[in-house]
């Protein structure tokens, strides 16, 4: 039994990650900004990051902000890893971030070289978008009467569920660098992803795609963020909504 930190452990890959982890019989640490014992703002980093680290031999790093300074964090938590002697640093990235120029992903890109160049054993794990952000995405966008859909665009998603037994172990294991990216089982156009969840949900909305400009769209519509030679995902999106929406699905 070892001890790991997951930072972001209550999150919706983090919790997965932790209770993999705790299934397998190590002693599991979460952090996360308002999750006692161990409630920490990875960007103020401090005494409490100091003890969260110290004794844990792994550090599984889930932890994003919407709000921005992942880079802090990550320079922080790398920081706060070296001097407690931390062996291994794992952290879960995204397919693409090198080659589609979307601010977020430049994030994740930096701040794999930050863990890169930690001085730390690590191991990077990309993966393609989680069904769950799918769902989120397509939910906000049915709150207008019209469904609007970036032209031409597909996606990959994948099963948190199964990322996160991926994740876990690595964890497990020793620094492994760049392990191979993990996609969804099917490549499909945003479009039918759509009107998956439209049907799914039994929502009623006009679906009408239009196109966009920029260097980040058309990497997006190029499908720099996909990863279709690592379609080693099971769950299918499909699988998911019938989970999400049961009473839909009995329905029909």
């Amino acid at each position: 039994m070892t001890t790991i930190l997951v930072t972001g452990g209550t999150g919706t890959l983090g919790r997965h990650v932790t209770e993999r982890l705790r299934a397998a019989g190590h002693e599991v640490r979460v952090l996360s900004r308002h999750t006692p014992p161990y409630a920490v703002d990875l960007r103020e980093g401090g005494s409490g990051l100091d003890a969260a680290v110290t004794g844990a031999d792994t550090i599984v790093h889930c932890a994003t902000s919407a709000r921005g300074g992942d880079e802090q964090a990550a320079r922080n938590l790398t920081a706060a890893a070296r001097r407690a002697g931390a062996g291994h640093l794992v952290y879960i990235s995204i397919v693409g971030v090198d080659r589609v120029p979307f601010g977020y992903y430049k994030t994740k890109l930096a701040v794999e070289r930050l863990v890169e160049e930690s001085g730390l054993g690590w191991t990077v794990l990309r993966a393609t978008q989680f069904h769950d952000l799918v769902l989120t995405v397509l939910q906000g966008m049915a709150k207008l009467p019209v469904l609007l859909l970036p032209a031409r665009v597909k996606d990959q998603p994948v099963e948190v569920t199964e990322v996160a037994a991926r994740l876990a172990e690595l964890a497990q294991g020793a620094p492994a660098g760049r392990a191979d990216d993990m996609g969804g089982p099917e490549v499909r156009t945003f479009d039918s992803l759509a009107r998956a969840y439209l049907k799914a949900s039994g929502r009623r909305r006009a679906v009408v795609k239009f196109p966009l400009r920029g260097a980040a769209y058309d990497a997006f519509r190029d499908g720099g963020h996909l990863a279709p030679e690592r379609a080693v995902g099971k769950g299918t999106f499909d699988e998911y909504l019938r989970k999400r929406f049961p009473a839909t699905a009995a329905h029909r």
